[in-house]
């Protein structure tokens, strides 16, 4: 693990990264990216930026990011008690209904917005698109804003309409626009459809939502990763009504998707990690199964020993079945998960060594993903830290993963607020 703390490029100081202050100056100067030129006045916000904010795509109007900055305002909107947060919150939300939602009821996954009209470019219904859905709805009520506790309910019962398929405890992926399942099965959408959950629980107080949680995390961390070496493996198929079963080779030559990419995802496994002690922290000590907290230490540990370089420092990308890096690039998400699992590894199960390891990705963070100029965190990064591309934040990132990580130290620091 040699990778020395070094300071920024601009030669500021380290911080100190377990700092509540730190923390939530971070959240703000990383809105502040997207402050001023993210909102379109007619209707929802632009998807896409260069590194210096530029927008380089007014009309593409992606579900994932649409859900994502109703999120990030809303949270930033309860915690910092910000107006101008909640009425952008209340903005993307609009959007949501007014641009994304279909007849049908489903969510658009992919828009041409111009002149204030939607034209649907991908009439594809994702189960990841709705677990986002479900989650902008929740942060939305926790944020006080009218109409969005409906909008869960409604988005809820959508999702376990469609989606659920009761004989296997997992949600489906992708349907077509008449609600034709396909084979495609994922984790993926259960992984966030797990958060979600969480986050209905934490808005409305119904017991329902967190027992949903648990089975989700169990049919995922315990079920689905025992046919895969004890790991989450991304892609699964069901044909009919049978059984999920592996596809070892779904996008194996394919790094074009960023939402189903092959291999074991170091990020994921570290997602996983963090999301098992939140739903750990929720349930009464006689509720909680026995399994949680040792699946967390071991999906963090793996992924620490098979993605972390200790050349050039920072988490790779995935790994294959046989151990070895499949995709040494470095994303932001990866780091964000990982850093925040690290703090709940070592808050909520008293691992001193889990504290080493967010200092170190932090830093190395610090050093290589935080755009000190102009703000906001890079997207990829090639496996030696150089720098791929100038689209900092194309559809899809908007940032949740990293402030996301902001909010779930401070969460475990217990210096959340309200």
């Amino acid at each position: 693990m040699s990778d020395p703390v070094a300071p920024a490029p601009d030669g500021r100081a380290t911080p100190d990264f377990r700092s509540p202050e730190f923390l939530r100056r971070h959240i703000r100067d990383t809105l502040a990216f997207y402050a001023g030129r993210a909102a379109d006045p007619g209707g929802g916000f632009f998807h896409y930026f260069l590194d210096d904010g530029t927008v380089y795509d007014r009309r593409t109007r992606h579900l994932v990011s649409s859900t994502r900055f109703v999120v990030v305002h809303a949270q930033a909107a309860r915690h910092f008690g910000s107006a101008d947060d909640l009425a952008l919150a209340r903005h993307g939300l609009h959007f949501l209904h007014d641009a994304h939602r279909q007849p049908d009821g489903g969510y658009a996954w992919l828009l041409d917005w111009h002149a204030g009209r939607a034209r649907v470019l991908d009439t594809t219904n994702h189960g990841y698109g709705l677990a986002f859905v479900v989650l902008a709805h929740a942060h939305a009520a926790m944020a006080g804003i009218a109409g969005a506790r409906e909008g869960l309910d409604e988005a809820l019962e959508l999702m376990e309409r469609r989606f659920w398929e009761p004989d296997c405890g997992l949600y489906a992926d992708e349907a077509d626009a008449a609600w034709r399942l396909a084979p495609y099965r994922g984790q993926n959408a259960n992984m966030h459809a797990c958060e979600a959950m969480l986050a209905a629980h934490e808005a409305t107080g119904e017991p329902r939502h967190l027992e949903r949680a648990l089975s989700l995390a169990q049919a995922v961390t315990q079920g689905l990763a025992s046919k895969a070496s004890g790991l989450v493996w991304e892609h699964w198929r069901r044909d009919g009504d049978g059984p999920w079963t592996i596809d070892w080779d779904y996008n194996r030559h394919d790094r074009s998707n960023i939402f189903r990419p092959w291999g074991f995802q170091t990020g994921h496994l570290t997602e996983w990690a963090k999301l098992l002690l939140q739903l750990q922290a929720r349930l009464a000590p006689a509720q909680t199964p026995a399994w949680i907290a040792p699946t967390a230490r071991r999906f963090f540990d793996t992924a620490l020993a098979h993605g972390w370089d200790a050349q050039h420092g920072g988490l790779a990308y995935g790994f294959a079945p046989d151990r070895s890096v499949c995709d040494a690039d470095k994303y932001h998400w990866v780091q964000a998960e990982s850093l925040a699992a690290a703090a709940w590894l070592a808050v909520r199960l008293d691992e001193p060594g889990a504290w080493g390891w967010y200092d170190r990705i932090w830093a190395y963070v610090w050093r290589h993903f935080v755009d000190h100029r102009h703000g906001a965190w890079y997207r990829i990064l090639g496996p030696d830290n150089r720098k791929l591309t100038d689209e900092k934040s194309p559809a899809g990132k908007t940032d949740y993963h990293d402030m996301g990580a902001c909010w779930d130290v401070l969460r475990v620091l217990g210096a959340l607020g309200r």
